[in-house]
């Protein structure tokens, strides 16, 4: 189980990986068939030209993760030839969950690391908060902490052994999906899920139950996955985010998202109840 850690750990002490990240895209080596091998199995000082660790995550088992920024081009003028940048997207599903998830978060820290070195209320330089994941300002004492974005994401079935799903607009390949949408301020995840269904697709929902959660770092997203039941209304997309929804049996799936996300995993678990 990864463990987040805010202090720097003894560097002397178990091993130490580092991820190399520029925007979305982290450093990873590769076999020679072509496929990524462990995160942060890369030779960073030969990238960086510096010591590299700019910024602790975590653990996992005996071994630290660090993450550092890459300037622009730093990786282009590398003779590395078995190093490559990935973007997080096409890595998902080729590195492990664990991974991934510390790649996402290498990802989310630097850049939140980098949009706060000021502070938004005085303007005045933010210092890093020792032992805690947090900027304070030098000047005001005004605490910037790393922003997360909640959003729920459900599948709607029905007693007759469907399950509703929805193509949003921004897809270029003829794929389904779960709903989904962000938590507004001042509302419970339950109300969340009522009022995006309804907005999506035009559907009402009940017995609203939690099935789990993932990490979704594009750019900072908590994804909070439920099932619900669908009480009344007939099909009415909103046009704007989906563009087509319908319901869906067991043995007439249409593309639906990949093993590795939340999305599949709720369709998974439908489809396992159906047996």
């Amino acid at each position: 189980m990864f463990e987040p850690l805010h202090a720097n750990p003894d560097r002397t002490v178990g091993e130490h990986r580092h991820i190399l990240v520029t925007g979305s895209r982290v450093i990873v080596r590769v076999e020679v068939a072509g496929s990524a091998r462990t995160l942060g199995d890369v030779e960073a000082e030969s990238i960086l030209g510096r010591e590299p660790g700019d910024l602790i995550l975590g653990r996992l088992g005996s071994v630290y993760y660090w993450a550092s920024r890459l300037a622009e081009g730093q990786m282009e003028s590398s003779s590395l030839d078995d190093h490559r940048l990935g973007d997080l997207r096409s890595l998902h599903g080729v590195l492990s969950d664990d991974e991934w998830n510390i790649a996402g978060r290498a990802t989310q820290m630097l850049e939140w690391q980098r949009d706060h070195q000021f502070c938004g209320r005085c303007g005045r330089a933010n210092e890093a908060v020792r032992n805690t994941r947090a900027m304070r300002c030098s000047a005001d004492g005004t605490m910037a902490f790393p922003r997360l974005s909640p959003a729920v994401i459900v599948l709607i079935e029905r007693s007759d052994g469907c399950c509703l799903l929805g193509r949003n607009r921004g897809w270029d390949i003829p794929m389904y999906s779960t709903l989904a949408g962000f938590v507004e301020p001042g509302e419970t995840l339950e109300d969340t899920v009522r009022r995006e269904v309804f907005e999506e697709v035009g559907v009402r929902v009940d017995n609203i139950r939690y099935f789990g959660s993932q990490p979704w770092p594009f750019p900072n997203s908590l994804m909070l996955g439920f099932v619900a039941e669908w009480v009344e209304g007939e099909i009415t997309v909103d046009g704007d985010e989906v563009i087509d929804a319908q319901w869906f049996r067991p043995d007439d799936l249409p593309m639906i998202p990949p093993p590795m996300s939340i999305a599949r995993q709720l369709i998974d678990d439908w489809l396992d109840r159906q047996t």
